[in-house]
């Protein structure tokens, strides 16, 4: 079936799933309506019992919506039986076949689906390729590593060309350094497959370094919804700054405003500038969202700040190799993490207890739900 690239390669329509507890209906998906376009990847991101999962498992056919409609290619598949979908999924698990061989693995479902010999050596060939594990054909899973048996799971379910491949939490069984470089790899298979990638995690930095977009839930619905940038740039609510890295988030009422900008005072001589939209007036209240990476700190206090200006003290001081991470007490009662960049002498740091000044640009102020 040959589908326009303006359809989306699945939608959900007013979507909603419950669960039975003790004979009461609990929600898991409250209410879902979604278009993840051809070839795009698309990552859910929240916490556990977010609804993530059970959104994923919609899409696979092995939960069915209380409510709604899933649709793949524009074909209604509510209803529909898994192994009539044409979608694939990659379980942190693998579920390899222990007892053979890497290629035997790979070429299973084509086997399965009768296709000609030489078709398979050919397209098993080609997808080891991609996943670079030419040359490991005869391995079996217990002779590989954790990474590249990750690869071959990939390939077994990419060799199919299925219209959709679902991956949930793939890489959670991996340590670090893997973790970090299998990420860039699958970035990597997804732009060379051209197949459209759906992601399950709840790690932030696997769904910012990966997703063209994010879909940020919690508790059955989705808080936001953009690219990467824009949701840790820009979080629309304060579960999505709290949720994405390490946001710093300080309220207050709007001292002054004009010409695009308000002004909250914090005390002499201190305040945070935040660009506001057209209609926010003095005496509203707001919250701001600044990331600790955005914020310079001072040891003594600067002069002529254009911009946002807060003074504290050091509590705690954390090295991190590239930088070190401060937290800092403010005058304003609130606790700032601050990120500072060891671009200079690796001595010249802040102690705990010491008085400190806090200043960002006032781009970097985000105002949440406003």
């Amino acid at each position: 079936m040959t589908t326009s690239p303006s359809t989306p390669a699945i939608e959900f329509a007013g979507v909603r799933k419950d669960y039975l507890s003790h004979g009461e209906a609990v929600p898991a998906v409250k209410s879902l309506d979604l278009a993840i376009g051809q070839g795009e990847f698309f990552s859910l991101l929240g916490p556990s019992g977010c609804g993530k999962t059970t959104t994923m498992r919609m899409i696979a056919g092995f939960e069915e919506p209380t409510a709604g409609k899933v649709f793949l290619d524009g074909r209604d598949v509510t209803g529909v039986a898994p192994n009539k979908r044409d979608v694939n999924m990659v379980f942190q698990s693998y579920a390899l076949f222990p007892h053979l061989t890497v290629q035997q693995n790979v070429a299973f479902g084509l086997e399965r689906k009768k296709v000609a010999k030489n078709d398979i050596k050919r397209r098993v060939g080609e997808m080891l390729e991609i996943v670079s594990l030419t040359g490991m054909e005869r391995r079996q899973p217990k002779e590989m590593s954790g990474g590249q048996q990750q690869r071959v799971a990939l390939a077994r379910a990419l060799v199919n060309h299925p219209r959709a491949l679902l991956l949930d939490e793939p890489l959670g069984a991996l340590d670090l350094k893997l973790r970090q470089q299998m990420q860039i790899e699958l970035k990597r298979i997804q732009r060379e497959v051209g197949i459209t990638f759906v992601y399950v995690t709840h790690d932030q930095g696997e769904a910012l370094t990966m997703s063209d977009r994010i879909a940020v839930m919690n508790s059955g619905l989705i808080e936001q919804l953009g690219s990467p940038r824009d949701i840790y740039e820009r979080p629309s609510t304060r579960f999505v700054a709290g949720f994405i890295g390490t946001s710093n988030i300080i309220d207050g009422r709007v001292t002054w405003s004009d010409q695009g900008y308000a002004v909250l005072e914090k005390g002499p001589g201190e305040r945070v500038v935040v660009p506001v939209p057209a209609g926010v007036a003095v005496g509203r209240d707001i919250e701001v969202s600044v990331r600790p990476e955005k914020i310079d700190l001072h040891r003594t206090i600067p002069s002529n700040v254009n911009g946002s200006l807060l003074s504290g003290t050091v509590t705690e001081v954390v090295y991190h190799g590239t930088s070190t991470n401060y937290t800092v007490a403010t005058t304003a009662g609130t606790d700032f993490v601050v990120f500072d960049q060891n671009a200079h002498d690796a001595e010249d740091v802040a102690s705990r207890g010491e008085r400190v000044f806090l200043t960002w640009a006032p781009q970097h102020s985000y105002p949440i739900g406003v």
